[in-house]
This record gives structure tokens, C-alpha cells and sequence, in this order.
């Protein structure tokens, strides 16, 4: 990435002409800095996930899924969350699709938690803001909230709390999927990956310009002071913030670079992407359609639970 801080060094100083001791240099560096950096990184991992993901179409997943014992299928569910995310428009399919194929529900539950909070855009983010160290913490902690949000709720028994039409056409046996070639996958994550960065650009630019704001401008004492580590309501507050922000979620990801620089506790931010991709309130009000409301509260409650506490432990961790 030192191209990258040289090209942005020289935008910023040689070529807008911004004295270099100025608040609006260090906003206007950190700006082009982190959009290039950022959009690259995008399109390549997004691209190398899409071709993974051709190999692992919905049906070869419930296929796979279906035929897994607990707790390995809460795993496996929540290993093969991490390369499929879905949005919440595909929560209802999804969620029909695999309790139909016989799939466990806890096990879908693990799928259905794994999937958007390992959120490819944050992982890229994250990799390219703080380094693997920082990206892996944050697949460990999803992936154990993951198995152990479905893990619970299979003990609970909950599936009378599903609505009944969802266990009607129920799907015996397998379907044969058509293997696809190496030009068709890659054709498949070319298009894909420019979907996904024609769909959030906008919110990544508006997320760091944001930041870069945070950046520049906030004293560096002033987030700290509310958002420390050592202030006890900022990652329940994190999370309130974050439920309703799901839409946003590739905008307000970025902020979290200039959060950190500015004393917001690591794990106060982790929580909030968490909160932002895994408690969407979009979400909840889709599968309303397929669970009853008190499922849906055990659900969010399970998981909700989960990320405060991956919240503590990275505050008291880092």
C-alpha cells in the first residue's frame, strides 16, 4: 500500500496544494487514501469469494447441510455462512429452502446468523484498516456466535414457533446441479463483483468522507471519553445504534478506522458492524412471515447476547 500513500500524498500536497499542517490535509490524505486502498481490496476478494461461492450453490448447501448431525452441522452451517452471504430479501427463501430439505433448525439458525454478520465488505474493510490479526478476531468471534446462537436455540425447541405452512413440501433426496466451467465461474465473479461495488461505492464514499471528517477535524481525546474501553454502556449503545443501520452497513464500516484512532474501543466497534449485519431490524421484519414474533425475539435475544459479550472480551482483550 505505500503506492497508494505516495499517490494520495501527492494529490493531497502537490497537486490540490493543501499546506501540510493543516486539519484539512490530514482529512483530504486519509480520504483518497482509504478510497483507493479500499476499492481495490473490494474488487479483489470479492472477486476470489465469487469463485469459491460458484462451487457452492443454495441447493449443493442444503444438500450438505441436510445430512449433518448437531453441533457439526451448526459448524459446517456456519463455515459455508462466511463464503454465501445473503441480504435480508433472501432471508425467507433461504430459511424456507432449508427447513423444507430437512435441514435442522438450529443449524439453519447458525447459517442464518453466520452469513450476514460475516459480512465480505466489513472482512475487506477490516483487512485493509487494521490487518489480518483484527480480521481474523472478527471471523473467530462471529463464527462462535454463530454455532453457538444455533446450538442454543436447537436445546430450546422452537419449533413450534415457526409458522406451520414453512414445514409443508417438504424435500426428499437431492437435485442434480449442472457443474459449471472455469470461464462461466469466472464470468459469474466478474459480474458479481461489479454489482457489489456498483451497489456500495456510494456508501463507502460517504463512510470515509465521514471518517476522514472524524479524521481531521475531532480532538483526539473527545470519542474517547464516551466510547473508551473502560465506559461500560458503550457497546449496549453500540448495538442499539447499529440495529436499525443495516442498509448502510458498507457506509458505516469504514468510520470504524477513524473511531479507533480516536479511543472508541475495539471491541465497541466490533460490536456495532456486528449489530449492523447480524441484527438487522429489515431483516427480522421479513422473517416475521415465516417465524412468530416470540421466535424472533428468542432469536435476536440469543445473538444480541452473544455480541455484547464478544464486545467485553475484545475491550478487555486489546
Amino acid at each position: 500500500m505505500g503506492i497508494l500513500q505516495v499517490f494520495a500524498d501527492w494529490l493531497t500536497y502537490s497537486v490540490l496544494g493543501i499546506a501540510h499542517d493543516s486539519l484539512l490535509a490530514g482529512a483530504v490524505d486519509f480520504f483518497i487514501f482509504d478510497t483507493l486502498k479500499i476499492v481495490i481490496l473490494l474488487s479483489v476478494i470479492i472477486f476470489s469469494v465469487s469463485v469459491i461461492r460458484s462451487f457452492l450453490p443454495p441447493e449443493k448447501i442444503r444438500t450438505i447441510l441436510s445430512h449433518k448431525n448437531t453441533y457439526t452441522g451448526n459448524v459446517v452451517a456456519s463455515l459455508l455462512g462466511i463464503i454465501t452471504p445473503f441480504c435480508s430479501c433472501s432471508a425467507i427463501p433461504l430459511f424456507l429452502g432449508f427447513v423444507q430439505a430437512g435441514v435442522p433448525l438450529g443449524t439453519t439458525f447458525s447459517f442464518l446468523v453466520a452469513s450476514p454478520m460475516i459480512n465480505e465488505v466489513a472482512l475487506v474493510l477490516l483487512l485493509g484498516m487494521f490487518g489480518w490479526k483484527i480480521a481474523a478476531l472478527y471471523i473467530v468471534s462471529g463464527l462462535g456466535i454463530a454455532i453457538v446462537a444455533g446450538v442454543v436455540l436447537d436445546r430450546m425447541k422452537v419449533e413450534d414457533l415457526v409458522e406451520p405452512f414453512v414445514y409443508q413440501n417438504t424435500i426428499s433426496g437431492s437435485v442434480a446441479m449442472p457443474e459449471m466451467s472455469w470461464e462461466e465461474r469466472f464470468a459469474y465473479a466478474r459480474e458479481y463483483t461489479l454489482d457489489i461495488v456498483k451497489n456500495v461505492w456510494l456508501y463507502v464514499v460517504i463512510g470515509i468522507g465521514v471518517g476522514a471528517w472524524i479524521h481531521g477535524y475531532v480532538p483526539a481525546d473527545f470519542l474517547a471519553r464516551y466510547a473508551g474501553s473502560g465506559t461500560w454502556y458503550a457497546v449496549p449503545l453500540a448495538v442499539l445504534i447499529g440495529i436499525p443501520l443495516y442498509s448502510n452497513a458498507a457506509g458505516v464500516i469504514p468510520l470504524v478506522s477513524a473511531l479507533t484512532e480516536k479511543g472508541v474501543a475495539m471491541g465497541t466497534t466490533l460490536a456495532f458492524m456486528m449489530a449492523v449485519t447480524a441484527l438487522s431490524l429489515p431483516e427480522f421484519m421479513i422473517l416475521k412471515k415465516v417465524m412468530k414474533p416470540r421466535l424472533i425475539m428468542i432469536f435476536a435475544g440469543v445473538v444480541g447476547t452473544g455480541i455484547l459479550f464478544t464486545g467485553y472480551l475484545f475491550n478487555w482483550m486489546l
